[in-house]
């Protein structure tokens, strides 16, 4: 497509996309700033890779208004956005393949319960297994080794990549995203303590409900409640390798990163980002925007939306900073103290010498 084209549609997104340079060129695909050739379009959102607006040979650049092109490449065109970083994003959803996870139809060695409804432009891959009572919206993909047990509902448009495992009841919405390996709906980890030091288990009773538009990533795990419903709300962008545990209910559009651990009955409100490595005690509440940074260890609620919290145990950022520059002066300070220490020793072996001469 032309640089005009592109600007053209970029103009669906944004109030105002300037065109600095030839509208007429031809652009092949995206590529990253630093390698981009000739052909190739890539943005600049972060200050730090303006120094490659010198160097690039790509033949279009989208930049931020406040950037000036003119002491750039003569052979470069800009589009000057508010956001670069987003205009990328929908830039690239025009240059991207779809993937073929299953063709469409059923394929012969799948397996397809009694009672199951299946709606139409549905793919379901080979040696997938579907239970009783399960219905599968319009257009779903459910990929290959992919089982759902009984009465699992998928909504419209949703993706299952290969080896994913819905448990029973497993209720998920629109246009899901989940990736392969994940497990959703398996049994929360619930056992009562008896006298004689062993465990009884807890009949895990409840479902997993999934809301539209979520993403699921490889190999993450969302129990299902004891009874009710662990909830991931609408819009939720659950990174590989996290763990949310029974009775859970994540908030709309809050984003979780890799091997984050969340204890079972947590809320986590709306438009949270919980960083990779971070871990949720049980049973406490995080206010809506709330943002937990990496390997933060959050032991009792926070209820004060839009926080930063940091550390372990996890405090508000401005605390955890100001106690960290303290520990870091904990060596000086343990050395002025011994200096003291021996400056008020040798101050009384003085005075004792006097007293005895």
């Amino acid at each position: 497509m032309t640089i005009l084209q592109i600007r053209d549609y970029l103009q669906q997104f944004f109030d105002s996309v300037e065109l600095v340079g030839d509208g007429e060129q031809q652009v092949l695909a995206p590529a990253k700033i630093e390698s981009a050739k000739v052909g190739e379009v890539s943005f600049v959102a972060n200050e730090k890779y303006v120094k490659f607006l010198t160097s690039t040979e790509a033949s279009l650049v989208i930049v931020h208004h406040s950037v000036a092109v003119d002491q750039f490449l003569p052979g470069t065109s800009f589009l000057k956005v508010k956001d670069p970083y987003s205009a990328f994003v929908f830039l690239l959803q025009k240059f991207v393949k779809p993937r073929v996870i299953a063709p469409i139809g059923i394929a012969a060695s799948a397996s397809i319960g009694d009672g199951v409804l299946i709606g139409e432009g549905v793919s379901i891959g080979a040696f997938a297994v579907v239970g009783d009572r399960c219905t599968i919206g319009n257009n779903c993909v459910v990929g290959a080794h992919t089982v759902l047990l009984h009465d699992v509902v998928l909504g419209d448009d949703s993706t299952l990549f290969p080896s994913v495992t819905c448990y029973d009841g497993t209720m998920v919405g629109k246009r899901v995203v989940i990736h392969s390996g994940s497990v959703i709906g398996a049994d929360g980890f619930g056992f009562a303590p008896q006298s004689d030091g062993s465990y009884v288990k807890i009949p895990q009773m409840g479902i997993v409900e999934i809301g539209d538009d979520v993403e699921i990533g490889a190999n993450t795990t969302i129990d299902r409640a004891t009874m009710g419903s662990t909830v991931i709300g609408r819009g939720v962008k659950i990174d590989n390798l996290v763990q949310i545990a029974h009775n859970c209910t994540i908030g709309e559009d809050t984003v979780i990163a890799s091997q984050a651990g969340i204890s079972g009955s947590v809320t986590v409100g709306r438009q949270c980002v919980i960083a990779g490595q971070a871990g949720l005690a049980g049973h406490l509440e995080l206010a809506d925007r709330t943002q937990v940074a990496a390997q933060a260890g959050v032991s009792k609620s926070f209820m004060l939306p839009g926080m930063a919290l940091r550390g372990y145990p996890a405090q508000p950022m401005r605390d955890q900073l100001k106690h960290e520059a303290m520990l870091r002066s904990v060596g000086a300070m343990k050395e002025k103290l011994d200096r003291l220490d021996r400056e008020m020793k040798e101050l009384k072996d003085k005075e004792s010498m006097k007293g005895t001469a």
